[in-house]
């Protein structure tokens, strides 16, 4: 076979993505993506994994091989991965943390769209209502997830107050990145435009909530209320938040702005949001779920 003849064929090998993530079973990323590799016209598919923290460093691994495109990380993996990689970008050398894996030639890039990922879906949440684009903000939680919020709403020139149930961590990121941690009764709420859960409360437990009694009211009425919990959908936090009449949203908007942003990576096909968006809302089975090494 010629050198066009084996291109072609290369051209034509099934390429891989993963999500790597312990739980597993509440992702909806698989049909985002892979309705993004149909609409591109690439003959790829996108798998969960479920992979547990000691299985991490040989999962990595395995994103070197030639047909694998890269990964995303959710819970428990976001810093936990830096090690494992080869380079990272400025952003998640900033942010501390990784959700998306690029397999460039074998060498594995780790970059963070979390960040700009929340930005956007934020200003889409915000549109008709500027008084929340300005003004103090509360990041709920320390992990991965709460670090790219923090360093997200710091380059908006926000005033970041961090709550974490334990107070060193909340302090460890305001070290890093800026914002204020403090304890829930020491925040001055009625200076609070914007709420963001970037904790795993509520997450597939519409019952449980990060802040339990909390007085909604005390904050101003324009303020809104950003879960990145996106199942269950409506999360007793916006739940509590719509019932005292403040604005809400749930994460599904930033799923798919930052799954646009690890796709176009992987692949340099820009498919329109309404590609990852139409995919969540048809709610397609999430196949592949794999527990062995890809």
């Amino acid at each position: 076979m010629n050198d066009a003849g084996e291109r072609k064929t290369q051209n034509k090998a099934m390429q891989r993505a993963y999500l790597f993530a312990d739980p597993v079973s509440h992702t909806l990323s698989p049909a985002m993506h892979n309705a993004a590799f149909a609409a591109c016209g690439l003959v790829a598919y996108y798998a969960a994994r479920h992979v547990r923290p000691a299985e991490l460093g040989a999962a990595v691994a395995s994103l070197r091989q030639v047909d694998v495109l890269g990964a995303n990380l959710t819970l428990p993996h976001k810093e936990a991965v830096l090690p494992f990689l080869d380079s990272l970008s400025a952003a998640a050398r900033s942010i501390g943390a990784v959700n998306t894996i690029i397999n460039r030639g074998g060498q594995l890039h780790g970059d963070n769209t979390d960040a700009p990922g929340f930005l956007a879906a934020l200003a889409a949440a915000q549109a008709g209502n500027s008084d929340t684009a300005a003004g103090s903000a509360v990041v709920l939680g320390a992990g991965g997830a709460a670090r790219a919020a923090v360093y997200a709403l710091r380059s908006q020139g926000r005033r970041v107050y961090v709550i974490n149930r334990t107070l060193s961590k909340a302090q460890s990121l305001c070290a890093d990145l800026g914002g204020e941690a403090r304890e829930r009764q020491n925040v001055p709420w009625a200076e609070v435009k914007l709420i963001v859960n970037a904790s795993s409360a509520g997450l597939g437990n519409p019952q449980e909530t990060p802040l339990p009694d909390f007085e909604f009211s005390s904050l101003p009425p324009s303020a809104l209320i950003y879960d990145m919990v996106y199942k269950p959908a409506e999360t007793r936090l916006l739940r509590e938040a719509r019932a005292a009449g403040l604005s809400t949203e749930n994460g599904l908007g930033m799923l798919a702005q930052q799954a646009r942003l690890a796709f176009m990576a992987w692949t340099n096909c820009q498919p329109a949001i309404e590609v990852f968006l139409d995919a969540l809302s048809e709610n397609q089975p999430q196949a592949r779920v794999e527990d062995s090494p890809p």
